[in-house]
């Protein structure tokens, strides 16, 4: 990899996870536009690694609070129910959330990855399911916080989550649409999909770890380290922006963006 294709990829990736935009839109238009070759599974990792990395570290407080809510419960004394806290439930709706999108990737991915990764279907899902956050934002009531996070709108919520398999749909967008639907303020939707990437980040990188071991890499070891350290850097600066000023800006600035971008892909697609 060339130093601008590392940077490029690697501020992609990181800036793009975590917003409502949609990251394989974004990493599609660099090879499109400048015929750059894949970057290779090391790389891939790399960026997980910074992602993943970013996100543990603003939402601590809340893994902590989870992880020793959940110590609580096993190693305490009476029901399982009567130790559950506020946090120890949050998390169990985190991992109920997960499931679908990990039962469906299972099911479906080489199909995805055969027959979805076209710019044409970038573009259209990257312009409807944009168009379905504007309207979510729009009708939503945002009368709820995470306090009052049901087994029924942590499904729901995850059953969303398992759409953005296809490429163009955006997970982080796509949760934070279902939320607000379901009536959570923008707040609490946002923290809710972001608290959603810890594991599906964690699984991605272990799956794609271990092709990485079966396969080898002759990658530049200094590549790998910046790309990592590049998109840690990007997705820690967007995380805390986005979060400061959700409430403020709302969601018509990345819907318009959205249909900006789904607009660009259908132009190169036509050409």
């Amino acid at each position: 990899m060339d130093w601008l294709q590392l940077v490029v990829l690697a501020l992609i990736q990181g800036l793009t996870e975590f917003l409502p935009i949609s990251s394989s839109a974004h990493l599609i238009l660099p090879s499109q536009v400048l015929g750059w070759p894949d970057q290779g599974l090391a790389f891939d990792v790399a960026v997980h690694v910074g992602t993943l990395a970013a996100v543990m570290l603003v939402f601590r407080r809340d893994i902590v609070a989870i992880l020793s809510g959940w110590f609580g419960q096993f190693a305490g004394t009476g029901s399982l129910a009567s130790r559950q806290t506020e946090s120890s439930w949050l998390g169990w709706m985190v991992l109920l959330a997960t499931l679908p999108a990990v039962i469906f990737g299972g099911l479906f991915n080489d199909l995805i990855e055969s027959s979805l990764r076209s710019s044409l279907v970038i573009a259209i899902t990257t312009i409807v399911f944009g168009l379905l956050l504007w309207w979510a934002d729009a009708r939503g009531s945002r009368s709820r916080d995470l306090a009052t996070m049901t087994l029924k709108a942590a499904l729901i919520i995850g059953l969303f989550q398992a759409i953005a398999l296809i490429p163009g749909t955006s997970r982080s967008g796509i949760t934070i649409t279902a939320a607000l639907l379901l009536g959570f303020d923008r707040l609490s939707s946002a923290r809710f999909s972001f608290l959603l990437s810890i594991p599906l980040i964690i699984a991605a990188g272990a799956l794609k770890g271990l092709e990485l071991a079966e396969s080898g890499s002759d990658a530049a070891v200094h590549d790998v380290l910046i790309g990592a350290g590049l998109s840690f850097v990007a997705a820690l600066v967007c995380i805390k922006l986005f979060l400061a000023a959700l409430d403020r800006i709302g969601m018509w600035p990345f819907v318009a963006y959205r249909l900006l971008l789904g607009g660009v892909l259908l132009w190169l697609w036509v050409a």
